[in-house]
């Protein structure tokens, strides 16, 4: 039954209404670490309704070259129902649903693990997103902590398009006000632990002088480096990209916000992290998955230093396994280390740093080593990539 209202003259009422600040309120977001409540699940605001023209602006904004992301009709021609969202920007709207229960408070990202790619998202795809606290680490009294959480992304048939684990740090609440309760009644989250990459393939490898000759399954060698030729200079860009793929923490849009924190951290707002690997990985595209067939999944990703607008960063991409699939003539799988720096060529980042660039930032004090200031990302990646056509 349709309503309607009828709309008359709205009159004034400001000026005749005393103000009462005792009846200021200040809604916060996110949560503090105490806040944190292992097995407790949270169900992320709005969702996200996927068009094709934001597929393919996310696509040429980050430089991706493999024409999955930005060809129709070699996408249908590849067996895909029609051009399908690029797994970075699935990833990206993914953990920015959940920003606001799960990490707007959060002093910084830790990691990404076990993130995998169960199947395609389309235009017109509405996906919604879940977190699961896994668990809380303290440190002591009036020190940040550790959560653990799991998050999913779910299609409009309740489907799991996007799995991943990630580690947040956070500080306690003290005496500043709660945040937003999470609500009581129990919610199903569908983690699948023996997951299956769903791939609607054929055998049609269609179109190959649309991608360069060089990358496909054969011509990746364990040991391979490859070192990237662009960089990318953010600008102040970032800040409409995040609002985009709905991230809300205010420390990648708000100057105020982020020049009145204390620490390393205060300064101009930092770049979205979900952005930095997203062009990144679209510096690569052309050397390593110009002929992906699919992006499986990445683990042990970790932002080891921040970027900001004005920043130029580039990649490397170092070849760690290659196999063959059973039952499959056209594709294998290629496992890259994938690193990004800031401010320096990757050539001349080699050239300066040379293997230590490929040490985990995290080990380095224990090898006795410095960490690299000018490393801001490092991740193993899986690509399902085409074999050559004979």
């Amino acid at each position: 039954m349709a309503f309607s209202l009828v709309l008359n003259v709205q009159q004034e009422l400001a000026p005749d209404l005393p103000v009462n600040l005792d009846q200021a309120r200040a809604p916060q977001y996110g949560r503090y670490l105490d806040e944190f409540v292992p097995g407790q699940v949270f169900v992320h605001p709005r969702g996200f309704s996927f068009e094709r023209a934001a597929m393919l602006d996310f696509a040429r904004v980050f430089m991706q070259t493999n024409p999955l992301y930005l060809n129709v009709e070699y996408a249908k021609a590849h067996g895909f129902a029609d051009l399908p969202a690029s797994p970075q920007m699935v990833f990206n709207v993914v953990l920015s649903l959940g920003v606001q229960n799960d990490s707007e408070k959060a002093i910084a990202n830790l990691g990404y693990y076990n993130a995998q790619f169960l199947r395609p998202v389309y235009s017109g795809d509405t996906l919604r997103a879940y977190t699961k606290v896994m668990d809380r680490k303290e440190r002591g009294p009036n020190k940040p902590g550790i959560a653990s959480i799991r998050t999913l992304g779910v299609n409009q048939h309740d489907q799991v398009v996007l799995q991943y684990e990630r580690k947040i740090m956070v500080g306690p609440r003290g005496n500043r006000p709660p945040t937003t309760p999470a609500p009581n009644e129990p919610v199903e989250f569908p983690w699948v632990e023996k997951a299956q990459a769903e791939l609607p393939l054929n055998g049609v490898l269609a179109f190959p002088r649309l991608t360069g000759p060089n990358t496909y399954f054969e011509d990746f060698r364990v040991g391979d480096i490859i070192v990237h030729p662009n960089g990318r200079t953010i600008t102040d860009e970032h800040m409409t990209l995040t609002y985009q793929v709905c991230n809300t923490h205010p420390l990648h849009f708000d100057r105020v916000y982020s020049t009145g924190l204390s620490g390393k951290m205060s300064g101009e707002p930092i770049v979205y992290g979900g952005l930095v690997f997203a062009w990144l990985e679209g510096l690569a595209s052309r050397d390593v998955s110009e002929n992906a067939l699919w992006e499986l999944g990445f683990t042990e990703g970790y932002h080891t230093q921040p970027a900001v607008s004005g920043d130029t960063v580039a990649a490397l991409s170092r070849v760690l396994a290659v196999e063959s699939l059973p039952n499959c003539d056209n594709a294998g799988v290629v496992t890259f280390q994938f690193i990004g720096v800031s401010n320096i060529s990757a050539a001349q980042a080699l050239e300066t740093y040379g293997a230590d660039l490929f040490i985990k930032e995290n080990d380095k004090q224990k090898l006795g080593k410095e960490k690299i200031s000018q490393k801001i990302f490092e991740i193993e990646r899986r690509l399902l990539i085409k074999r050559r056509p004979s």
